[in-house]
């Protein structure tokens, strides 16, 4: 591009975050629900962590990594809502380009490290039902805290690379992002310069994030689903699906949504599809770990 060109270009100081809709009461409407969801999510996440840390019964490495869950739920609707919500009260949609790349950059990192912090669980789950015998010695606290500690910075390395790469691009035309959030897709999307490599590294980096924890995943419920198989009595296969069944909803509910976006990417209701692993998931996962748990349950009541 020579100098006179790239004086003719407006570079983009702003985007403009059109939603889920438009309309005066369809915001007001917008903002009491995820007011209401973002108050429930908070209170449902810091009641898990609280309970994990103050009762002893639950100092166990199951609910080592639900307490990290739940302070990624925290982090993750935090991300998103506040912004969310301040959009629908003052009818403010812009926000800054430093702005949008910085919520873009933590919901990555957050999303990435929530993938692999499932797999981690569902690890966990596995050598609980697998191998009961030896499950106390392997997964130690030391072995815990590393597993957690890898979760957490796996997510923020592996969002860098494409937050650095999205924020390199050249915006210089339409600033209207077709989202109610920062997202690597439709920001992509809105690019003046060419994004050929970008998608492609934003689609490797997905998959790795997102894939390689769901192969983990599938793994370790395949073996736990035929040693429950193997259980001669009823009870026994009941109380073996029962430490898994929380952890199974949870990841059902996120992957289906998340795989449904990030594979599908053109389909307009993707941002449909993009509430449910951004704001619903937060705010069952504690409901789904404290109904469905009878130590949970316990710790409660005690």
């Amino acid at each position: 591009m020579t100098q006179q060109e790239w004086k003719n270009k407006t570079v983009v100081t702003e985007f403009i975050l059109l939603g889920l809709g438009n309309g005066l009461e369809l915001d007001s409407l917008l903002f009491l629900i995820f007011l209401s969801i973002y108050i429930a999510t908070i209170t449902g996440n810091i009641f898990i962590t609280v309970l994990m840390v103050a009762n002893q019964h639950l100092h166990t490495s199951m609910y080592f990594f639900l307490g990290n869950m739940a302070c990624l739920e925290i982090c993750y609707c935090s991300n998103i809502l506040p912004r969310m919500l301040l959009s629908y009260l003052n009818g403010d949609k812009s926000i800054s380009v430093n702005e949008c790349f910085t919520q873009y950059y933590f919901f990555g990192c957050l999303a990435a490290a929530k993938c692999y912090l499932l797999a981690v669980m569902s690890y966990d789950r596995y050598l609980a039902v697998c191998k009961p015998l030896h499950y106390p010695s392997h997964m130690n606290g030391k072995l815990c805290l590393q597993l957690g500690a890898v979760s957490w910075i796996s997510g923020i390395l592996s969002n860098s690379i494409l937050t650095f790469l999205i924020s390199n691009l050249d915006f210089c035309g339409p600033n209207e992002i077709e989202h109610f959030f920062c997202d690597s897709f439709p920001m992509i999307k809105l690019s003046s310069s060419g994004t050929h490599v970008v998608r492609l590294v934003t689609s490797v980096v997905a998959g790795v994030c997102s894939q390689l924890p769901f192969l983990l995943i599938f793994s370790s419920y395949l073996y736990i689903i035929i040693m429950i198989m193997r259980i001669p009595s009823d009870t026994g296969r009941k109380k073996a699906f029962s430490t898994c069944s929380s952890h199974l909803i949870v990841v059902t509910l996120f992957y289906q949504s998340i795989l449904t976006v990030y594979i599908l990417p053109h389909l307009s209701p993707n941002k449909i599809f993009s509430v449910f692993y951004t704001v619903l998931t937060p705010l069952v996962n504690p409901l789904i770990y404290s109904l469905r748990n009878k130590e949970v349950q316990e710790a409660l009541q005690k």
